[in-house]
């Protein structure tokens, strides 16, 4: 049991006095990058899943 409070009481130490936490406003920044990173790359993999099943269609269609 001692073992476990020494390890957090040394994460929490090296959490609050060694980590350098960046501001809220580039939290803010980082947050949005992500977020508009994310919705581009869902966009592009949902175009790119439509344009394949239309072309699959189109040869499944003519062959069938």
């Amino acid at each position: 049991m001692k073992q476990i409070r020494t390890y957090i009481s040394e994460s929490y130490n090296e959490l609050m006095h060694k980590v350098s936490w960046p501001p809220y406003k580039e939290l803010q920044n980082s947050a949005i990058i992500v977020l508009v990173a994310s919705l581009l790359i869902a966009i592009i993999i949902f175009l790119m899943d439509s344009a394949f099943k239309n072309i699959m269609e189109l040869i499944y269609n003519n062959l069938f």
